[in-house]
């Protein structure tokens, strides 16, 4: 009963994230903080969209970082897929602002939330030249509970799978529609089996550069790759309910019921380790990071934007 309760909030989550770009007049307090040598690339994760309907992913946090100097790129990717088949569209649009810029941008610091860190970490692994540095937040390195809730009690060839792949894929496909991304068709199945056990076990023995070795480990702060060095960051929360305003409390309230360590109602704090982790207990939930649901976070807890400004004030520090 309390997986079929579980499978059912993540089913329940597929129509809660949304965000919003906010800041008017941000323009007045701009300085240079966040401006990095290389543009910053925010990956969005599952349900992965720029704005729908004004409403953005990422609530005020690209306005905040253009006012500290940052260039902040939103790239369109499909809501429900693999990493892999993500970050070949992450790279097509990476060439393309290469491209455009005429010699004066080369790489990127990727900034990804939840897969878009595993999606990070795939354009690192097969176009090292295009990336600067990869952060990773809440990112369920090594798996999720939830994935695995899911694809046992729901297999993907069984009645319950196929009715789940049709409603979740359907949902997807209608982000993607609204996010002016309809050449994508989604696929939650090959989401999903990159975050079951032993999903995430071959995606690390493919791509382990910055993943930790131990189990609650630190990975290493930088790795070559085909003669490029990238710089490795990370960082997580360990709170589910965190104002008991919004709706994602109370979903995440539920899928943290799952774990039997210290999460975010999605990922577990040691799963979120990958590179240099700067904290991995942050009093936020899965979707607090990006500013969800629409600016309700814990009161007690930094900001996101400033988060987001401190970071990108520590890639310009680095040279990055």
């Amino acid at each position: 009963m309390k997986k079929l309760i579980l499978a059912g909030a993540i089913a329940l989550g597929l129509c809660t994230s949304v965000s919003a770009h906010a800041g008017w007049f941000s323009w007045l307090f701009s300085n240079d903080d966040a401006k990095t040598t290389h543009p910053i690339v925010l990956v969005p994760g599952i349900f992965a969209f720029d704005t729908i309907a004004g409403v953005d992913y990422w609530y005020r946090i690209p306005a905040a970082l253009e006012a500290e100097g940052a260039t902040v790129f939103i790239p369109k990717i499909n809501a429900f897929d693999s990493s892999a088949m993500r970050g070949e569209r992450l790279i097509e649009q990476l060439e393309e602002i290469r491209a455009a810029a005429n010699g004066q941008i080369t790489k990127f610091n990727l900034i990804g939330h939840s897969q878009g860190g595993v999606t990070a970490r795939y354009v690192m692994n097969v176009r090292p030249d295009l990336v600067a540095s990869v952060t990773t937040m809440h990112t369920p390195h090594k798996g999720s509970p939830l994935a695995d809730i899911v694809t046992g009690v729901a297999p993907e060839d069984s009645l319950q799978g196929v009715t789940f792949e049709v409603f979740s894929n359907a949902v997807g496909d209608l982000v993607n529609l609204l996010s002016a991304n309809p050449q994508d068709e989604a696929d939650v199945y090959a989401m999903l089996a990159e975050f079951n056990q032993p999903g995430s076990a071959a995606f690390n023995q493919q791509f382990p550069a910055g993943v930790p070795t131990t189990e609650c480990g630190e990975g290493p702060g930088q790795v070559t790759i085909a003669g490029h060095t990238i710089a490795l960051y990370s960082w997580s929360g360990t709170a589910t309910v965190t104002t008991g305003l919004d709706l994602s409390d109370a979903l995440f309230g539920i899928t943290g019921l799952a774990f039997e360590e210290p999460n975010d109602g999605v990922t577990g704090r040691c799963s979120s380790h990958f590179g240099r982790v700067i904290k991995d207990n942050y009093t936020m939930n899965h979707i607090d990071v990006n500013n969800h649901v629409l600016g309700l976070v814990s009161l007690f807890e930094i900001s996101p934007e400033t988060l987001f400004q401190n970071h990108a004030n520590r890639l310009k520090n680095a040279g990055l």
